[in-house]
Order: C-alpha cells, then sequence, then structure tokens
C-alpha cells in the first residue's frame, strides 16, 4: 500500500513539473519538483521492496544499487579531492578552486562521523551525527535537485529565429586576450549566428563585458574583435562594455536589445556549468531568451558546478539554511 501511495504523489508532482516548465522553464522551483518526483518514485520503490512485492530481479537490482551507492560515496569524495588538487594546480589557489576538494572532504568527515558514532557508545556523538547527515541529506536533495534539471535544460532547443545573441563575458587573461573559457562561449554563439544567417535571418551578436582592473580593454570590445576576425560582420556585433556581474550583463544587454528591438527574442550563451543560473537570472532581470552553453573542460567542471550549486543555494538562503537548521534540531533530538 505505501508503495503505492507514493506512485500516486509522484503523479501529481509530475504534471505540475510538466505545466511550470511549459510556461516558464527558467524557475529554481521546477528542479525542486522534479526532485521530489524522483524522490517519491524511489520511495515507493523502497517500501515495494520492504514489503516483500518486489519481484526478484528488481530485489536483486536494489540490493546492487545500494551497494554500488556505498562504494560511489566514496569513490565520489576521493575523485572531488584529487578534482581539487587538479584545480589548483591549473587554476591557483582562489577560494573558488577550493569548492571540490573541500567538497570531497566533506562526504569523507560525513562517512567517518557516521562510522564512529555507530562503533563508540556515545549518545551525544549519534545525536550529532544525526543532525550532520539530516542536514548533508537535505544539502544532497538540493543539489541532485539542481544537476538533474540543469542538465535537462540544457538540452531544450532553442525552436524559433532570435533577433539577439548575448554572449557572457568571463574575463581576458594578459589585459587583452580571449581566455579558452570565453573562445567557448563565443565559438558556439558564432555557431548560432551562423545557422540562423544560412537561413536568411542574421541575428546581432551582444557581447557583454566590462573592463576590469587588470584588463587593458572592456572584454565586450576583445569579444567583438574575436568574432569579426572569425568571418562575422561587424554591423552584426553590438558591445554592451558596462557590465561586471551575471546580472549587469543580462540586465544592460536587455536594455539594448529593447532599445532597437523593442519586441525581441534572443538566446544567451555561457559555459555549460552556467547554464541555469544563468537562465534565472534572466528570467529576474526580464530578459527573453533561452540560455545554451558552450562546452567547459573536464577538470573545470566539478568546481565549477558546485560554485553554481553554492550561489543558488545562498540566493535562496532564508529557505535553505532554515530547512537545515530544521532538519539538524530534528536529527539531534532523534532517539538514539
Amino acid at each position: 500500500m505505501p508503495a503505492v501511495i507514493f506512485a500516486i504523489l509522484a503523479g501529481p508532482a509530475f504534471l505540475l513539473l510538466l505545466a511550470r516548465t511549459r510556461q516558464d522553464p527558467r524557475r529554481f522551483g521546477n528542479a525542486v519538483l522534479l526532485g521530489l518526483c524522483l524522490v517519491l518514485l524511489t520511495l515507493a520503490l523502497l517500501a515495494q521492496v520492504a514489503t516483500g512485492s518486489a519481484p526478484a530481479p528488481l530485489l536483486a537490482a536494489v540490493t546492487l544499487a545500494f551497494a554500488l551507492l556505498a562504494l560511489g560515496v566514496l569513490a565520489l569524495a576521493f575523485f572531488l579531492i584529487a578534482n581539487g588538487v587538479t584545480m589548483v594546480r591549473k587554476e591557483g589557489r582562489r577560494p573558488a578552486n577550493l569548492l571540490s576538494g573541500l567538497a570531497g572532504l566533506a562526504v569523507l568527515g560525513c562517512v567517518t562521523l557516521t562510522v564512529t558514532a555507530a562503533d563508540l557508545d556515545s549518545a551525544p556523538l549519534r545525536h550529532v551525527a544525526g543532525a550532520v547527515l539530516l542536514v548533508a541529506g537535505y544539502v544532497s536533495y538540493v543539489f541532485l535537485s539542481f544537476l538533474a534539471y540543469a542538465f535537462l535544460y540544457a538540452r531544450l532547443k532553442v525552436r524559433h529565429d532570435v533577433d539577439f545573441v548575448v554572449v557572457l563575458g568571463s574575463g581576458l587573461v594578459g589585459g587583452s586576450r580571449v581566455p579558452p573559457l570565453l573562445a567557448s562561449r563565443l565559438q558556439r554563439a558564432r555557431a548560432v549566428y551562423e545557422a540562423q544567417a544560412a537561413r536568411g535571418t542574421p541575428p546581432v551578436l551582444v557581447t557583454s563585458g566590462g573592463q576590469g582592473p587588470d584588463e587593458d580593454l572592456p572584454e565586450a570590445e576583445a569579444m567583438a574583435d574575436y568574432l569579426i576576425a572569425r568571418g562575422v560582420p561587424e554591423r552584426h556585433v553590438v558591445r554592451e562594455n558596462r557590465s561586471r556581474t551575471t546580472e549587469e550583463n543580462l540586465r544592460f544587454s536587455e536594455a539594448l536589445m529593447r532599445e532597437r528591438v523593442p519586441d525581441h527574442r534572443c538566446v544567451v550563451v555561457t559555459n555549460n556549468f552556467h547554464v541555469f543560473r544563468a537562465a534565472l537570472t534572466a528570467r529576474r532581470t526580464g530578459v527573453n531568451g533561452q540560455v545554451i552553453g558552450s562546452p567547459t573542460a573536464a577538470y573545470f567542471w566539478p568546481s565549477a558546478t558546485i560554485r553554481e550549486f553554492a550561489a543558488i543555494f545562498l540566493h535562496y538562503r532564508a529557505v535553505n539554511l532554515g530547512s537545515c537548521a530544521l532538519v539538524a534540531l530534528m536529527g539531534f533530538f532523534l532517539p538514539s
């Protein structure tokens, strides 16, 4: 019976997810709903196994999945630590580059605390472990919801021709050169431009980025030069050279686009790890456009993804930190 109840509850949650995504896919609530659907289906599966009504192949598959999950947690911890070392070696010791390594150490810390609490006859330690595990469970749920929905959002197709293609800046190297990360965005934007130009309606490319303290010129200028040198006509390039943040990128670009075409459509290009957060920001700033991603070096992706998640998690800090405090209290007062 519990399995049926969980499966039935998953139905309305999935229908609501479809309706909200059709209305506007650029909502973090959609990610939470997707996570809820997956949790309910998992609970339905586990309830079926617990009552002994699951067929033998399903029972074997669930048992194998739990065994792999236990090994996977440890494998994930060591992978993240190794990736953290790679990030520091290739990108330097900036705080953002330490995130994957710190996440790996946090996973190991949770495992160590759980094993120690189970091994020692200490009620206070078990209470602490319960609180930590419930907080870790909540954060993991939100993170996996974010990851799953970001994966799906990044695969949405651009279905209509657009008036503008906005390329978000990401910093220059040597004060004036376009680095590989930014070049990837520009190449994806040029591909979108060329595909639509081949249909007879070339969009305008908007390069968006101001001048940082260590840069010789605004990012928008270097980005525009990069595109023009690779065959994009200068008349099809507009420079937005004031912005310093993603929100300013989108807000200032929106003003430029609205001035030229009041009722415009656009597509925004960034790197794949940044797509969903940029989409949330685009919705918040009133940009009428979908966000698409360009490839990123594999070693860079874990830390960058964790950074994006942390930014979204803290943007909704009232809900998330309040939920963490609540589940920590529940975990601390669980019977030992």
